[in-house]
């Protein structure tokens, strides 16, 4: 979404592994964003739209205005919403694009196939999978507690859950173990106990034995 952005003063706010943070747009919609994260949007709206350009992880809680759609732009698709709640996980180096809506209605439009055109019911989400959408219906709430610093996962593979706490606490974690890769875990972390805490309690399910490079702040799974 290049288009009519070069006469658009523009807002970037970027969020570093290890981190979150919260935003009052120029409208006073309020947004979360995960770590590894960044948004783009004008610094005042027009009387037209009002739109948002996300790269990464963000809840959206909208102002309503009827006359003035509110867009969010992903690499994939673009999220048209009057006034809701939704959450957006568009990182573009995982390919993994999900919208789950908590209240309200949003429209999500395919940017390779305009065509492709889905209204989100509540408590549903849309994926992207094969360029196609997949509807699926929300059971679990607790993925989406990241804005309070609670890390969830479900039945997730080892290599997954350790990515996420790379992004999550903010370091460089190693896996040079290859018995652990096959592991899948269930489990509840906060980012406030830190990734050791987090570290020692995959050891209960797991096998395996960590160590800290202090000097190069590496994390090595052993």
């Amino acid at each position: 979404y290049k288009a009519g952005l070069d006469s658009v003063a523009m807002s970037t706010i970027s969020v570093p592994e290890g981190q979150r943070t919260n935003v009052t747009l120029p409208d006073g919609s309020n947004v979360w964003l995960n770590a590894c994260t960044t948004i783009q949007y004008p610094t005042s709206f027009n009387s037209r739209e009002r739109f948002v350009i996300l790269k990464g992880e963000a809840y959206f809680d909208v102002k309503k205005n009827k006359s003035r759609p509110f867009i969010v732009h992903t690499d994939a698709y673009s999220i048209e919403v009057l006034g809701t709640k939704f959450n957006v996980d568009a990182y573009p180096e995982t390919e993994k694009f999900e919208t789950t809506l908590m209240h309200g209605s949003v429209k999500v439009t395919l940017k390779a196939d305009s065509s492709q055109t889905v209204i989100l019911k509540p408590d549903h989400k849309l994926s992207l999978e094969k360029g196609r959408f997949v509807m699926t219906k929300v059971e679990d709430y607790n993925p989406y507690r990241w804005r309070e610093g609670i890390i969830s996962f479900k039945d997730a593979t080892f290599p997954y859950i350790i990515h996420k706490f790379e992004k999550y606490y903010g370091v460089e974690i190693r896996i040079e173990n290859k018995a652990v890769m096959n592991y899948r875990c269930t489990g509840k972390f906060r980012h406030s106990d830190g990734v050791r805490y987090a570290l020692r309690v995959l050891q209960k399910d797991v096998d395996f034995q960590f160590v800290r490079d202090e000097e190069n702040h590496i994390i090595y799974i052993k």
